[in-house]
């Protein structure tokens, strides 16, 4: 346990821990008024992604500058950032918890980690009415979710940042590929129409759809899935950091992928490709007609495969396109909330209240959008419809980070939004369209409106998944080796190498996961 007797719950008591109010304590309407601000200095901590852009220091830059002033200076709040390095975040956080200096809040994206945390005993348990007390306009946004997700084992332990349903992540085709094959990109309704286009791209010495290695986020199995869903078989087999290797699904992936690598459809060496950047290089090098990223206007993948391949078209490729036929395009819903975060144990209940008025301070909109945007006349000029147009390399002092400040205002939404989906819409194509593709956002966005039935979130597991956390980075490992293992077999060895890697992986401690999964489940301990 990284926090040992300093812990609450067990029994013990540190100096910082003992001026906490326990929920029971306070009654609706007696909180202490901090309005005007704190009588003594505060200090509140919040953590923030390192992801080392370059030139950018994340603790210290015109936006932090601008929050100690607006927020700070107003209500007596010294604001400290915590940076959290991007890649290794739960390393980062068990360090600074086991030193006594984990920030006042403790965030994380995924549920399981979260729930991690809080079976170590280091968040506290919260009052609802102390966060709509201090942070009105936060909690209207948010109470519903706060109340469906926020308690575990009946204690309220977590809040939520917001999750507007949007997602630019996108899947991109060699319009002139499919073309020069005698086929159109609206053709491609199935997954044997788009096995049935490899094989003319392969006779026409075109190239091969890219592949890539299955690693850490595990939704590659969907659109094989069986519809509707079964909510049991669901909360048993998906989950997005355990690969589910023994299903019928996974068994129809792998058997398509085996089928694609022995008959020279898909890029031969798909397990080298381990990273985004090994990927792209055999797509813009026009080896692989496909690829999936998230689009944005400052992207530069189609600028660079149209260096190497001046005629390259693009098309985003229709979600029926990687579907067996009779089935649905499934995939995986986000939950309804971005970031997932809990108060330390040992934030006072002063610092506490300071995380509330801060949750409320950012929420204010005009607050909200300068932290998005920037300096109206600077970073961006407004348009007739009141949409922040960004300039185009602007690097005064004022400059966003890389990715528009969004580790700051995570802490309230995921995604920028405007006062109607209308005008939302509108600003999404434009920050997602490189210029002149304006098209690629628009078929983007149409595609997932028309899929929005078949996507489901996973289950969320209301209690601790032990053998998850135990198991899950050998099974990654595991799993990686005896999938890309199915996928080389000999057609007709295909069948053993698959019932022998559903064994090995079973046996590797998944049939414990599942065990206590099973328990979970016919306990009712899952939504």
């Amino acid at each position: 346990n990284s926090n040992a007797s300093g812990s609450p719950a067990s029994g013990g008591s540190t100096p910082s821990a003992s001026n906490v109010a326990s929920p029971s304590e306070s009654a609706k309407g007696s909180y202490p008024d901090y309005s005007k601000g704190f009588p003594e200095k505060v200090n509140l901590e919040i953590p923030v992604y390192e992801r080392a852009f370059e030139g950018w220091n994340v603790t210290d830059n015109y936006y932090t500058r601008w929050i100690q002033k607006e927020f700070g200076d107003k209500y007596n709040v010294n604001v400290k950032f915590v940076p959290i390095t991007r890649s290794s975040e739960v390393q980062d956080y068990e360090q600074l918890l086991a030193s006594h200096k984990a920030p006042d809040i403790i965030f994380h994206y995924d549920m399981p980690q979260a729930l991690a945390y809080y079976g170590e005993d280091v968040m506290q348990e919260l009052d609802w009415n102390e966060i709509e007390n201090y942070a009105p306009t936060y909690w209207k946004n948010m109470s519903e979710t706060i109340k469906k997700y926020g308690a575990v084992d009946g204690k309220n332990v977590f809040f939520f940042a917001a999750r507007p349903e949007a997602d630019n992540f996108t899947s991109i085709i060699r319009k002139d590929w499919v073309e020069k094959v005698g086929m159109k990109v609206e053709d491609l309704t199935s997954l044997e129409k788009y096995n049935e286009m490899l094989v003319k791209w392969k006779e026409a010495g075109l190239g091969v759809a890219g592949e890539s290695l299955k690693k850490n986020n595990y939704n590659f199995n969907y659109a094989f899935r069986d519809w509707p869903i079964d909510p049991k078989q669901r909360a048993l087999y998906s989950d997005l950091g355990v690969a589910d290797l023994t299903t019928p699904a996974t068994e129809r992936y792998l058997r398509n992928l085996n089928y694609q690598y022995n008959n020279g459809l898909v890029d031969k060496e798909f397990y080298l490709r381990d990273d985004d950047n090994k990927i792209k290089a055999e797509f813009v090098a026009g080896k692989t007609g496909n690829y999936g990223f998230y689009l944005a206007s400052n992207t530069d993948v189609l600028s660079a495969t149209l260096a190497n391949n001046p005629g390259a078209e693009f098309a985003v490729l229709p979600p029926g396109a990687l579907v067996p036929e009779g089935l649905k395009p499934q995939g995986r819903a986000y939950w309804p909330f971005g970031f997932i975060m809990g108060i330390n144990y040992e934030s006072s209940a002063q610092e506490r209240a300071a995380v509330w008025l801060y949750l409320e301070w950012m929420s204010q909109p005009k607050n909200l959008f300068f932290l998005q945007n920037g300096v109206e006349g600077q970073n961006y000029t407004l348009d007739a419809d009141g949409i922040a147009v960004k300039v185009p390399d602007f690097a005064g002092e004022s400059k966003l980070s890389n990715n528009n400040n969004k580790d700051y205002w995570a802490l309230v939404t995921e995604i920028a939004q405007y006062s109607t989906p209308e005008l939302t819409r509108k600003a999404n194509i434009r920050n997602w369209a490189p210029a002149g593709y304006e098209y690629l956002a628009e078929d983007l966005i149409k595609y997932y409106d028309q899929t929005a039935e078949f996507r489901t979130p996973d289950a969320l597991f209301t209690v601790v998944l032990d053998k998850v956390n135990e198991y899950k980075a050998d099974l990654n490992a595991l799993f990686q080796e005896l999938y890309v293992k199915c996928v080389m077999a000999p057609t007709d060895q295909f069948d053993a190498t698959y019932e022998a890697a559903k064994k090995a992986y079973l046996d590797a401690g998944y049939q414990e996961i599942l065990d206590e999964k099973q328990k979970a489940i016919d306990a009712g301990k899952f939504s």
